[in-house]
């Protein structure tokens, strides 16, 4: 039987809505002052928080299955990202009239490995580096599934996650004990991206759901004090960084409970999450997500002062929330027109084959 947990769509929303606010908006006087700066200047954790958040959904969505089908799995996760994602790169080279196309970064973006290439990380949609390492993760989760999961003992696995954890967030902090370590090609910022050193926010939400399906799932209560408390800690983690690098994984610690007691709660909130608008707003997120950079290209400066007498300076809080206005409107419209019929395409046609 498909386990449904609908309130956690609603989340993805906020994360998004956070990355947004990272990329463009936090130095609006909303998001610039001594209460918030330290949290949206930071809030590119909320990628982190969707590595965490795929790992978690994928085992929910396919526990059910005795095995899954490497060839259907990718179809089926490719219908849903990729449409959106390649739109996003041709109107971005649209807007330029189709000049000065570098090919090779067209290719390595086109096939999802950019992530993997030393400086290409960020190349054409620059949010899209996190596309290359869900591929990744997409790539590996049908093994993990039918090899690993199903045929180990949990405490097992969870041993196997937790090393890994620790380790690949260790390495990725050993600034913090003094230790310089450099690998061939590759820069400190090149590793930020690298989707190995993601891996871990994938396999921690694996293990959350694991361990969700075997021992939670049927435990439902009002936990809203306990998701206050964990978002609290967060809150409290990001004023002390003291240098820690938060963006690969290491956050797992406070997103999993958060994911884990939305999961389970009854409370007025996470009730209201369910609900269609707020379901809806989850859903676009990924268009929110993807489509952010050619939105803020397409309503550029320029264009803002031109066509509407706006000062992006003086009036940067202004032409940040008309921008977001567009951008939802953006993701909502190709949510219902695109991606959707798209993706049901895509799928009716496999079916044929």
């Amino acid at each position: 039987m498909v386990l449904r947990i609908d309130q956690l769509t609603f989340t993805r929303f906020i994360a998004a809505l956070s990355i947004v606010i990272y990329h463009f908006g936090k130095d609006s006087f909303l998001f610039n002052n001594d209460y918030l700066r330290f949290i949206f200047k930071q809030a590119n954790v909320g990628v982190s928080f969707f590595f965490v958040l795929s790992g978690f959904v994928m085992i929910i969505a396919y526990h059910h299955k005795n095995r899954v089908s490497f060839v259907e799995y990718m179809i089926s996760r490719l219908a849903r990202i990729y449409p959106v994602y390649i739109l996003a790169i041709i109107v971005l080279y649209a807007i330029d009239l189709f000049r000065n196309i570098n090919f090779g970064d067209f290719f390595l973006n086109a096939f999802l490995i950019q992530a993997w290439i030393p400086g290409k990380a960020l190349t054409i949609n620059y949010p899209g580096w996190s596309l290359s390492v869900e591929f990744f993760f997409y790539l590996l989760f049908p093994f993990l599934l039918n090899k690993i999961y199903r045929k180990s003992n949990l405490k097992l696995v969870a041993l196997v996650v937790f090393v890994f954890w620790i380790l690949s967030n260790l390495f990725i902090n050993l600034r913090m004990l003094h230790i310089q370590v450099q690998l061939p090609l590759y820069t400190k910022q090149d590793l930020l991206y690298h989707p190995v050193l993601h891996l871990n926010a994938f396999l921690v939400g694996n293990l959350a759901a694991l361990f969700f399906i075997h021992r939670l799932k049927d435990i439902r209560r009002n936990f809203l004090p306990h998701i206050l408390l964990v978002i609290a800690l967060l809150i409290i983690l990001l004023k002390a960084r003291s240098g820690v690098n938060f963006h690969n994984g290491i956050l797992a610690v406070v997103f999993v409970p958060f994911i884990l007691l939305v999961s389970m709660s009854t409370d007025p909130l996470t009730t209201i999450f369910k609900k269609r608008s707020f379901q809806f707003l989850g859903d676009i997120s990924y268009g929110i997500y993807i489509l952010q950079v050619p939105v803020w290209v397409v309503v550029s400066d320029y264009r803002l002062s031109t066509y509407l007498g706006l000062d992006t300076v003086n009036n940067f809080t202004f032409c940040f929330l008309l921008r977001l206005f567009l951008l939802i409107l953006a993701a909502s419209l190709s949510y219902r027109y695109f991606e959707k019929p798209v993706r049901e395409k895509i799928r009716s046609v496999t079916k044929m084959i």
